[in-house]
């Protein structure tokens, strides 16, 4: 059924740009979208889908009322920003954008045009918004996390593997501005649990292996992935190394854990993408992001990965079990 759900949601997908290019009848709206990710995303084409479908349900339907214009950058700063120019010189009423580097191309480009951010870790910290209250600009949200996510994660992970007293925190700098904002919270936790940390910024696929080959060199280690762009484009690769290396790992979203990753905990970017829509809804009938509090995520899902457990090892804690939101077995 989850399937047979998905290519519905691709199919759907895939008819945008013609719905596009349908006649405009009177009174169409535009809404822009700016993606970081590859147009091959799955989960991210699925989350555009129910960002689409919720707003079917408050009434704005492709070619009749509305036109949506997607730009994918496949994380490519100079992508990034000759799409950002593209979007705003079209003149939408509203752009959507995915996260923390689109969002702040896209205010390179303007401050009069409305943006709804979807994903941004530090919206205050980053210059976006004045403050979660009062944004008092043109942009306005929803942030993926909040400073004690960092002692969540190492929580979970000495439950589930008690015997870990060392943790590498993995981020790239260029797609992740706002590390600190989860770093030196998550120092302060660890010293709390006795667990030796190391931060360690990555550029690259191939540096990320040498980093974690040679963290692996000594026992009871572990890896902790931050919640950005670059970790979840190259989720598939960053999995498949921690298995290779056998070490136990904490991902930040469901996507790490379906695909063979250990355990998540994380904001749901599902949700996000659909109350993102309510705001774009609010804004195409008058409102202004200023008057839009910028909103702190409702729902987090915990996600364990028992065929990985054991491959490590590992025997999650019943209580744990009964925890989580999905249990892979």
């Amino acid at each position: 059924m989850r399937r047979r759900r998905f290519i519905t949601l691709l199919v759907a997908t895939a008819a945008w740009p013609l719905a596009g290019r349908a006649q405009q009848s009177e009174g169409m709206r535009r809404i822009g979208v700016l993606m970081t990710f590859a147009e091959s995303d799955q989960q991210y084409q699925a989350n555009l889908v129910l960002f689409r479908e919720e707003l079917q349900k408050l009434g704005w339907a492709i070619g009749r009322n509305m036109r949506i214009d997607v730009r994918w950058a496949a994380l490519d700063a100079d992508a990034t920003r000759r799409f950002a120019k593209e979007l705003v010189a079209s003149r939408p009423d509203v752009i959507l954008s995915n996260d923390t580097p689109t969002t702040a191309a896209l205010l390179q480009e303007t401050r009069t045009i409305p943006i709804v951010f979807v994903t941004v870790s530090d919206p205050v910290g980053s210059g976006f918004v004045q403050g979660f209250a009062r944004p008092g600009g043109n942009a306005t949200g929803f942030s993926t996390t909040e400073g004690t996510l960092g002692s969540k994660w190492l929580e979970l992970l000495r439950e589930i593997a008690p015997h870990v007293v060392r943790a590498v925190l993995l981020f790239n700098p260029t797609t992740a501005p706002y590390s600190e904002y989860y770093s030196k919270p998550f120092k302060t936790a660890a010293a709390s649990f006795g667990v030796e940390v190391t931060i360690a910024p990555v550029h690259d696929m191939p540096e990320f292996e040498s980093v974690v080959a040679a963290f692996a060199r000594k026992p009871n280690g572990s890896l902790i992935v931050l919640n950005e762009d670059f970790m979840i484009a190259h989720r598939m690769e960053i999995v498949s190394l921690a298995g290779r290396y056998h070490l136990p790992a904490v991902y930040p979203l469901r996507s790490f854990a379906e695909i063979g990753g250990l355990l998540s905990y994380g904001v749901d970017l599902t949700d996000n993408f659909r109350r993102a829509a309510t705001y774009a809804d609010r804004i195409l009938k008058g409102a202004k992001p200023s008057d839009l509090p910028v909103q702190a995520p409702v729902k987090y899902d915990l996600v364990i990965n028992l065929k990985t457990a054991k491959a490590l090892g590992l025997d999650v804690p019943i209580h744990l079990q009964q925890l989580a939101d999905e249990v892979i077995e």
